[in-house]
């Protein structure tokens, strides 16, 4: 089939039935009224790259929910509090959140060290880079791409548990860990296992949640072959809420009571707060009697070093005084069971929106997103894997002021450059991902309508063909394309 590239007055010229509020830049420029031309030009400028492109031009950003949240009128009340600046060490907003912490997670701090940090994926360099011996492989229900890099970059094998749909996947919980498999490689790779991690919820699976049962079941399998059980967290509370809503015997459990079981089964966590939390902040989190502080006696002394030389001294962690205070706040905020009912279902009814206009979405929804699966998108074209359709998905979204991000065959495939070669991940997603209390339907609406259009005309979206960072660790923050027809 010889596709036909939308051109720019194509794109441009469709209308939608829809029309998104005015967009927070309208401050900076009524109505975010930027002409198509320009959009073009920004978007070749940064040679199609969805991170690369201004937010300004933007009318709806779903990029991601990372550090884009609105704060809500408590959390602005408390960092305002912290506005004077503090003080060096032990400040009153350091003594508040390592409280909250402690409250929120159940880590008891005599038997516990806390660490933290401005972001997640530090957390996770910290804890990548304290690991010592050869040929050491991670294992994860599935790795989301900063901590699969984190390890990479150490050398560390970074391989995925992934339960795939059908057979005896549980669909309430398809990001739980593949028991039956991380069992053969735990065996199989003895001796060379420092750290299982368990994602909730498993963002590279569609946001999809873990149930308590996998997650006691992974933690005894963790003990008894002497390895440490970790939690990527980002996503707890809304992790929480799915095993209260969807697991038998926690329906009367208070999501407070679920987190704190949920963190029992862990030897150590590493979490962003930029996800509902705060715009800002990470922590690493170990268990004094973890295997792995056994197998490293100097582990912890190690990760204390670590963070006074990148990150301030323990009572900082490159975090401002009015950071902690927000953090501390939003942490009290994101457990209550009225703000997940409505954070997950703004999520599941712009989910069900897009299945109603006959796009290809993954069901059952997660918490903070809504994916499109790549391949069914494109299901009667000969747009192939390798032509990294979502990349021009995307790319072509952004000439309607629409940012979304590809999570699929480029931001989770790899290129040998030796062969030329890709793989791919078993996943091919477009990710639709929602800021906590920041958008309204019509901004949803807006969205759904630009992919409907495009939809029903896929057979004319062009390859995406890099030119620039494909081999490159995150290669989808730098990478740039262009695009072709085949």
């Amino acid at each position: 089939m010889n596709r036909k590239k939308i051109s720019l007055s194509d794109i441009t010229a469709f209308k939608t039935e829809h029309v998104p509020r005015p967009h927070v830049n309208a401050l900076v420029r009524p109505h975010c009224d930027y002409s198509a031309a320009e959009r073009r030009a920004a978007a070749e400028l940064g040679g199609w790259n969805v991170f690369k492109f201004p937010s300004k031009m933007l009318l709806v950003d779903l990029l991601t929910d990372s550090g884009t949240m609105t704060l809500t009128h408590d959390q602005i009340s408390e960092m305002m509090k912290g506005a004077g600046g503090g003080n060096y060490a032990i400040s009153e907003g350091y003594e508040l959140l390592k409280e909250q912490i402690e409250r929120t997670f159940g880590f008891d701090p005599k038997e516990s060290e806390l660490y933290l940090f401005p972001q997640g994926r530090v957390a996770e360099h910290a804890l990548c880079s304290c690991l010592k011996g050869e040929h050491m492989v991670v294992l994860a229900n599935t790795f989301f791409d900063t901590t699969r890099a984190n390890f990479e970059w150490q050398g560390i094998v970074a391989e995925d548990m992934t339960v795939l749909r059908g057979g005896k996947a549980d669909a309430r919980f398809l990001g739980n860990m593949n028991l039956e498999k991380l069992e053969r490689c735990l065996t199989k790779y003895k001796g060379r296992v420092p750290i299982v991690y368990s994602t909730i919820t498993n963002n590279t699976c569609a946001g999809q949640p873990v149930s308590m049962a996998n997650l006691r079941a992974t933690r005894d399998l963790c003990r008894a072959h002497g390895v440490s059980f970790f939690l990527d967290a980002c996503r707890f509370p809304q992790n929480a809420y799915f095993v209260k809503t969807r697991e038998r015997g926690y329906a009367d459990r208070s999501i407070d009571d679920i987190v704190r079981e949920t963190m029992s089964y862990a030897d150590g966590i590493t979490i962003s707060f930029k996800k509902d939390v705060a715009p800002i902040g990470g922590a690493l989190i170990v268990r004094k009697g973890a295997p792995l502080v056994t197998r490293q006696p100097g582990i912890l002394r190690f990760l204390r070093s670590h963070q006074r030389i990148a990150a301030s001294n323990e009572t900082q962690g490159a975090m401002t005084e009015m950071d902690k205070m927000t953090i501390a706040e939003g942490l009290r905020i994101v457990t209550n069971e009225a703000y997940l009912r409505g954070r997950i279902g703004q999520v599941a009814e712009f989910g069900t929106y897009l299945a109603n206009l006959g796009l290809p979405v993954v069901y059952p929804f997660g918490g903070h997103a809504v994916y499109l699966d790549t391949d069914k998108f494109f299901k009667g074209t000969d747009m192939r894997r390798e032509d990294f359709g979502g990349i021009a998905l995307t790319s072509l979204l952004l000439l309607k002021g629409v940012r979304l991000c590809e999570l699929g065959s480029f931001a989770f495939g790899k290129y040998d450059a030796a062969t030329g070669q890709e793989t791919f991940p078993p996943h091919n997603f477009v990710r639709a991902a929602i800021p906590a209390n920041r958008n309204e339907l019509q901004d949803f609406m807006y969205v759904g309508d630009c992919l409907k259009k495009l939809h029903d005309r896929r057979d004319e979206i062009p390859c995406a063909v890099p030119v620039f960072g494909r081999d490159e660790p995150l290669r989808h923050f730098e990478a740039r394309f262009k695009l072709v027809n085949r």
